[in-house]
């Protein structure tokens, strides 16, 4: 099955309250695609620190500005994501795809998986992990935005794969803008 990756940038870290997903990026090779989030109604109240806003530069009007509705990012994510075998680099973006899905009133269209379970199937050793970060961290992604992190994931299992890169299905092709 075709990996794609996928991040979340999120109001705070659960540690510091109840958070809340923002923005949302898959990579597919070297395709990536973002969407912000604009707030919904059931996370009024939930907390935003000003420690996340500065790690991923997105103040809370902008994304009140520019976000799209929960049920259209989700619905967007899931057709650009069917039939991909879905890889985050945190446990923590399934919890945000969850509440993504609870906002939009739908199931949650698919399960993500920890890049751990790819280093376990392929056998990676220590070395092998750090050489594919190192590489991934040569490709220039910009980090803490969330299609930034896609790409630099997916840089990182492309080289642990022995992958030149992770070249994008056809389905992926019409789905995808240039960031």
């Amino acid at each position: 099955m075709h990996i794609m990756t996928i991040d979340f940038e999120a109001s705070c870290l659960p540690r510091h309250g109840r958070s809340f997903p923002i923005e949302v990026g898959i990579a597919d090779g070297d395709r990536s695609r973002s969407w912000l989030i604009r707030p919904h109604d059931d996370w009024s109240g939930w907390d935003w620190t000003a420690e996340a806003e500065a790690l991923h530069g997105l103040t809370r009007d902008r994304i009140v500005r520019e976000g799209q509705p929960a049920a259209v990012v989700l619905a967007e994510l899931a057709a650009a994501t069917q039939g991909c075998r879905v890889v985050a680099d945190s446990l923590i973006d399934q919890y945000w795809l969850d509440t993504l899905a609870a906002a939009a009133g739908a199931p949650t269209p698919f399960k993500i998986q920890h890049v751990v379970t790819l280093f376990d199937e392929q056998g990676a050793d220590a070395r092998r992990v750090a050489a594919a970060m190192a590489f991934a961290d040569g490709q220039g992604a910009t980090r803490h935005h969330a299609a930034g992190d896609a790409l630099w994931l997916s840089a990182l299992i492309a080289h642990m794969r022995g992958v030149a890169t992770l070249s994008p299905t056809p389905h992926c092709l019409t789905l995808f803008a240039p960031e």
